[in-house]
């Protein structure tokens, strides 16, 4: 008999890269549903190897639509559900707040609703260290820090966690919640810090930067993240809370610098996108608004409860990720159309200025 994994959100960055791993250790018992609707950072609803259709499918469905999100439990029975649907975009949480509600809190209730009803074995809820506010590097959050979110992307997850953790009181359902710091790495859509400052160097477009450019993130390569992910599915104690975090902190800044000296050193002597690099492209522009400057985790429970740590040093992710966009750059080309960033900054330059003049392309974590 099949244990099916229901996978929301596995067309976008995390999910697809779960859904790999997963697939890879070819566990004839397993079935992954990849429940997705496509969205416009929902760039590859199939994995790239081909496998055994009895073992993978791909369904195009919102998590908000009740219906099918109850066909899709009653027709499947997912033992276990890992929920990484979600709107994940800072900015555009700003600029449109609404649909981070829908997406983030309602979809969670919905599914939570469903994996009630049809005794779901385990939900996992994959949330975010935005959750927790501002933190330093002397004092890092734990896992019992209070919620304090800056943004409206924040405050939608962290809404989302606490209805997860109110189903379990309530109705008893088996749920882990993970946290995780700043992902990165191949297939990342180009809204996000790394790819776009790929996209714009190759193209000798303005890097801007927020205010001084010092705010810090901790930066997780993706597959150390799905690599805890997965061994939360099969070590978590159920009802815990689990940071995942890189331990790789460098300020906004520096990580741009890195990049483009990463680039520098593979773009080949012919590419005439060499001409394009330079550290002129760094813009300072206006700060966001409640831009927390640092978030740091602190991750003794997850290394001691399921002996996970992370592997992959920020200098060596960052050089496999370059060489797979540089490698790839009609993906990245066509994400980057995709994603509609001018309109998109305009009202973000319009929210930041108080005004109607548009703004250049921001980076954000």
């Amino acid at each position: 008999m099949l244990d099916t994994y229901l996978i929301t959100g596995g067309a976008g960055f995390i999910g697809s890269h779960l859904i790999d791993l997963l697939l890879s250790k070819k566990q004839p018992q397993v079935r992954v549903i990849n429940l997705d609707n496509l969205s416009y950072a929902g760039t590859r609803p199939y994995p790239e190897n081909h496998v055994n259709e009895n073992n993978y499918r791909f369904i195009k469905a919102d998590i908000c639509d009740s219906a099918a999100v109850e066909e899709i439990f009653a027709r499947y029975k997912p033992v276990k559900v890992i929920h990484l649907a979600a709107e994940s975009h800072v900015d555009r949480s700003i600029i449109d707040p609404l649909i981070f509600v829908r997406t983030n809190v309602t979809g969670t209730q919905i599914l939570l609703e469903a994996a009630r009803r049809f005794a779901t074995e385990l939900f996992l809820q994959v949330s975010t260290d935005e959750v927790y506010g501002a933190s330093t590097l002397d004092h890092p959050c734990s896992e019992t820090s209070p919620l304090n979110p800056s943004s409206p992307y924040a405050a939608s997850k962290a809404a989302a966690d606490l209805l997860v953790q109110a189903y379990q009181r309530t109705y008893q359902l088996p749920v882990i919640i993970s946290r995780c710091t700043n992902n990165y790495g191949p297939r990342q859509f180009p809204e996000k810090l790394i790819p776009l400052v790929i996209a714009h160097a190759l193209h000798g477009k303005p890097i801007p930067v927020y205010g001084d450019g010092q705010q810090r993130r901790d930066w997780l390569y993706v597959d150390d993240h799905c690599q805890a992910l997965e061994k939360i599915l099969q070590y978590g104690k159920i009802g815990a809370i689990y940071n995942i975090a890189g331990h790789c902190h460098l300020p906004n800044l520096d990580v741009i610098r890195l990049i483009l000296g990463e680039m520098e050193e593979q773009l080949e002597p012919h590419d005439p996108c060499r001409k394009n690099l330079s550290q002129r492209l760094i813009t300072r522009v206006a700060d966001r608004p409640g831009h927390d400057r640092c978030y740091s985790l602190a991750t003794a429970r997850i290394k001691k409860e399921i002996d996970w740590q992370p592997r992959v040093a920020l200098a060596e992710g960052v050089r496999a990720t370059v060489s797979w966009y540089l490698q790839n750059r009609s993906w990245l080309e066509q994400a980057s159309n995709q994603s509609g960033e001018s309109k998109e900054w305009q009202g973000m330059g319009n929210i930041i200025s108080g005004g109607a003049n548009s703004q250049t392309n921001e980076v954000n974590e």
